[in-house]
This record gives structure tokens, C-alpha cells and sequence, in this order.
């Protein structure tokens, strides 16, 4: 799979194939489809945590905000009558600042990894966050306290301690390509491709595997639990599906990745949304992802509602 990318001998003929390259998605897809004013809208995952809520998008509870230093003391008030709870940047990024809490008291935290911090660390945690550490720019952030989400007990084999999460590409209000990331212990848990967690394409008309890769490179297996990824299959597809559509209405963005989780309660809830979604998902699914955005300009209507367009995808999509 990965050499159905090294076989094209040249950049015109990765084009002719249709692989969306850096530039060209910046000048041609990102830039024309997606105005900047509107990007604090999903960098900033508070804002975009308020829009999900305003539409009834189901996303993870929130705790709290920290948002200044001297509030950082009062975490254990914050989190009081809770088990365990997440913290994570506003404006970070690729799971960069994220810390999974399991268990705490007042003496120690333990983590998603089984790690031990003391309360000293995990305040310093939270003040590396404030000061910018994990932000875009590294301009002053704030921290966000919330709900761990308990992810579908038929993902365990698949992934190795983090939540899994799918990851599909909107154009135009449209879902072009999906992927699920999972997340290994050379990840650390986090579902990121670039540390390490696997990236498995999904047919876009029913949610089940094509291709897995891990450091750009095809796998069959789960390096962690052996999973057969090739019997990957996403339940609560449409669901999936029209959260990420209902991304292009809540943003105005025409080209945005939105990351969606399987809660075992709650079901399918939007973890968060990016504007500028990397390109990796066309090397784990085995196709450019030129070639969906432009069967979308040319074929699909529009003036349709997210759940009509969905239904459109489903029918018309086409898995290759």
C-alpha cells in the first residue's frame, strides 16, 4: 500500500493520481474554502466545545477552566465528586499537553499509562499549559478540565491504553475520507500518527477498514495486541458521519478533520475539529484525497441538510 505512494516517479505524476501535497492544499482547498477569521472558532476548543453544545453535538462534559495561575491551587476543588478527569490546552495540538487522570487524592494522580505524578507535578503540568507550552504560536493558553471519556469496550484489542478516535475529512459539508487512529505504546496512548499510533483507512460508504499503516509503513496487525486490523469495523457509522457534517454549518469552514470518539454510554461524541487536517489519511487509506473533493465539486448538490448529505455519501461515496 504504502508502495502504491513510492511508485510515482515524479510530483506530476502524484498529481495525476490524485495526492493532495502541502501547497496544494493550502492555496487550492484551505485558503479558498477556509477564512481565517473563522479559525479561533476550532482552535480554541472552548469555543468550539460551546458551538458543539449550541447545536446538540454530543462532546465530553466540562469540568472547568483554569485560566490564570493562581487558580491552578484549586484543581482538587474543580474536580471534586469526580473519579478521574482529563486536562488538556484550549489551543494545543496532535494531543501535544493532554494528561489523562484514572485515579487521584490529594497525595498523587495516576495516569492513563499507570504513571504516578505528585500534585507539584501535575500543577506544573497545568502551569506549562498556561505559559503556552502546547499552543499554537505558543501564545498564553488556558486549561481545560474535563470528563474522561470511557471509550466502546469493542475497540479494546484495537488500541493500546489511549481512546481511539475517527478522523474525517469534510469538503464542502461533505465527508471525503475517514480514517481511525490508534493508539499504541509507542505512542504513549495518544491517538497521533506522528508519535506513533496507527492510522487505519475507512471506506467512507460503511465504515469498515481498507488499509492500516503505522510510521507511513502497512501493517496488519496491532504492533501492541496483534488485533487483525483488516476486521476493523466502525459501528454507529451515519452517527459518526453526521457529527463531522454538522462541523461545515457549526464553523462555516469548507474544509475541516473532525476527531470523533465512541463513548460506551454516550455513543459517537466530537472531540474537537481542526482547519488545517493533515494529509496522512490519504497514505492509510491507499488513495489521494484529491480525487473525493473533486467528485465533490462536480457531482454532489448542494443546499442539502447534514444528515441528507450523509445519506448522499452513503449511496454515492464509493469506497475506491
Amino acid at each position: 500500500m504504502f508502495g502504491w505512494l513510492k511508485s510515482f516517479a515524479s510530483p506530476s505524476s502524484l498529481r495525476a493520481a490524485g495526492v493532495l501535497g502541502m501547497n496544494r492544499r493550502n492555496f487550492n482547498v484551505i485558503s479558498k474554502y477556509n477564512n481565517r477569521r473563522l479559525y479561533p472558532l476550532v482552535d480554541d476548543k472552548v469555543q468550539t466545545k460551546k458551538l458543539a453544545n449550541k447545536i446538540g453535538i454530543n462532546t465530553p462534559g466540562l469540568i472547568g477552566v483554569i485560566e490564570v495561575q493562581n487558580q491552578v491551587q484549586n484543581l482538587l476543588d474543580l474536580v471534586r465528586g469526580y473519579d478521574e478527569f482529563v486536562v488538556k490546552p484550549a489551543h494545543g495540538s496532535g494531543g501535544k499537553g493532554v494528561l489523562v487522570i484514572k485515579s487521584f487524592n490529594e497525595e498523587k494522580f495516576i495516569t492513563a499509562s499507570g504513571k504516578t505524578l505528585t500534585f507539584n507535578e501535575v500543577y506544573q503540568h497545568i502551569s506549562n499549559i498556561l505559559s503556552g507550552l502546547y499552543s499554537l504560536g505558543g501564545k498564553y493558553d488556558i486549561a481545560l478540565i474535563e470528563e474522561l471519556v470511557h471509550f466502546s469496550g469493542m475497540f479494546s484489542e484495537y488500541s493500546y491504553q489511549g481512546v481511539p478516535d475517527v478522523r474525517v475529512i469534510v469538503y464542502k459539508g461533505y465527508p471525503a475520507m475517514a480514517m481511525m487512529r490508534l493508539s499504541t505504546k509507542a505512542s504513549g496512548g495518544r491517538a497521533n500518527l506522528h508519535q506513533g499510533a496507527v492510522g487505519v483507512g475507512l471506506d467512507i460508504t460503511n465504515g469498515k477498514s481498507l488499509e492500516a499503516v503505522m510510521y507511513n509503513k502497512p501493517i496488519k496487525f496491532h504492533p501492541d495486541t496483534q488485533a487483525d486490523l483488516s476486521t476493523l469495523n466502525i459501528p454507529f457509522w451515519r452517527e459518526h458521519l453526521i457529527i463531522a457534517a454538522k462541523g461545515y454549518e457549526m464553523t462555516g469552514l469548507g474544509y475541516l478533520g473532525a476527531d470523533i470518539v465512541l463513548d460506551e454510554s454516550r455513543g459517537p461524541m466530537m472531540l474537537e475539529l481542526n482547519a488545517r487536517p493533515g494529509l496522512a489519511i490519504q497514505i492509510a487509506n491507499g488513495k489521494g484525497l484529491a480525487l473525493p473533493l473533486k467528485k465533490i465539486d462536480k457531482y454532489y448538490p448542494s443546499g442539502l441538510s447534514p444528515e441528507e448529505r450523509v445519506d448522499y455519501v452513503l449511496t454515492h461515496g464509493g469506497s475506491r
